[in-house]
């Protein structure tokens, strides 16, 4: 083949292709981040005002009524949450703007009356929908479409939690567990960083965390593998918490009342056990699980609260929930093992996030751009361990499996 027909068959296309994604990634980026940063400080201000008068929480049942209305009126009387995210970026299942409309709202209902729920599996959502409907609106072919999504989804995380390169990854690497889309890895940190640039620009701040890494010996990698295991553990404790509650739920059978039944038990445990620690998304407990100062019992509490929330059908994400547990279990565990907080904090927070999604790459890159690589290789080595331990367990159902966690020839069964 001469090299003009080679050039115009081979480079031709990618470098079109380019030109093209960078368009779309920065449109995206842009417009998803704007929503993204109203989305930050549309919750940041209900909490502030939920704090401030903690007797709104025993208007959640009101509120999860007012959810199920909101989701049958546009359309959506069974709605998949994260699930529908990951098939629209995997199979090519429809989303739209009236998708946006409802996890926004009802997400900020949630937060505002204090049920257990995060931002950024929200911000996944809020941004696939976007994303896949602008593949419509643009007429994309099922290829691109599914890279926009992916585009979106990235878009609205980095906004919210300023992680672009954590953003991407995820969403290359969520939908299907051993096979990495890199398709989408250009348009999706092109969008990521426009968005997380929108969110600077409106001064959007969450998590400011450092770790205060030991010396790489022998003995602290032993401490740290084991913590590994147990992070593994409870990832499978968080994920079976919550697949029961949806579970028991699920035996009411009328919407309405399992929803006000939910919330009913939310508000009365709430004020039984006298705190408000778990309402919400619960960032300043993950600060204090950093310094040694949050509840022993904190990270089984906010499973218990994240599961009664989100399993009886209110909404909002599972991601900060999994960060408060993880971040409070190794800071219990780092009094027992005999290490520093900070970093028995910041490696549960990070390896039980990867046992409950299954991404480790973006787990381990989540570790740098959250610490700034203090502490790298003890972050990285227990997300290893957790992502293999945990099995097939996985916050979303909609989540597959391509390739065994032991053997890599070997295909995973059902």
């Amino acid at each position: 083949m001469q090299f003009p027909e080679k050039l115009k068959k081979d480079y031709l296309p990618l470098y079109t292709g380019f030109l093209k994604w960078v368009l779309l990634s920065i449109m995206t980026g842009i417009t998803v981040g704007f929503v993204g940063v109203l989305f930050f400080y549309s919750i940041k201000g209900v909490t502030d005002f939920r704090k401030s008068h903690s007797w709104i929480i025993w208007l959640l049942p009101l509120g999860g009524i007012a959810i199920v209305q909101l989701y049958k009126a546009m359309g959506f009387p069974k709605d998949k949450g994260t699930n529908l995210v990951l098939l629209s970026a995997r199979d090519g299942e429809k989303m739209g703007f009236k998708n946006t409309i409802c996890i926004f709202i009802a997400s900020v209902i949630t937060h505002l009356l204090g049920g257990s729920s995060g931002r950024e599996g929200a911000a996944l959502q809020i941004g696939g929908s976007m994303g896949s409907q602008f593949g419509q609106i643009l007429k994309l072919d099922d290829a691109d479409k599914k890279i926009i999504t992916m585009c979106g989804m990235s878009a609205c995380f980095s906004s919210i939690f300023g992680t672009p390169v954590t953003a991407t990854v995820f969403s290359a690497e969520i939908c299907l567990v051993g096979s990495l889309q890199y398709s989408a890895i250009v348009p999706c940190i092109i969008s990521a960083v426009s968005a997380m640039k929108v969110a600077e620009f409106f001064k959007v701040t969450d998590f400011e965390l450092f770790i205060n890494a030991p010396e790489y010996s022998l003995l602290n990698y032993g401490k740290i593998i084991f913590l590994g295991i147990l992070c593994a553990i409870v990832s499978c404790i968080f994920c079976g918490a919550s697949e029961l509650a949806s579970h028991l739920y699920k035996k009411i059978k009328n919407q309405n009342l399992r929803i006000v039944t939910g919330g009913i038990i939310v508000a009365v445990l709430t004020f039984a056990i006298g705190t408000f620690d778990y309402n919400g998304a619960g960032g300043e407990i993950i600060a204090k699980a950093f310094t040694g100062d949050s509840r022993p019992e904190a990270f089984i509490m906010k499973i218990l609260f994240t599961a009664l929330t989100l399993g009886a059908g209110f909404k909002g994400g599972e991601i900060v929930p999994v960060f408060f547990t993880g971040s409070t279990f190794g800071s219990l565990m780092a009094g027992i093992l005999g290490i520093d907080y900070s970093l028995g904090a910041g490696v549960g927070m990070v390896a039980v996030f990867c046992g409950v999604t299954n991404c480790p790459l973006a787990s381990i890159i989540l570790s740098v751009e959250l610490f700034g690589g203090s502490g790298f290789g003890f972050c990285a080595i227990a997300c290893c361990i957790s992502f293999m331990l945990s099995g097939y367990m996985s916050l979303y159902t909609a989540q597959q499996f391509m390739y065994s966690k032991i053997k890599p020839t070997e295909k995973k069964d059902g």
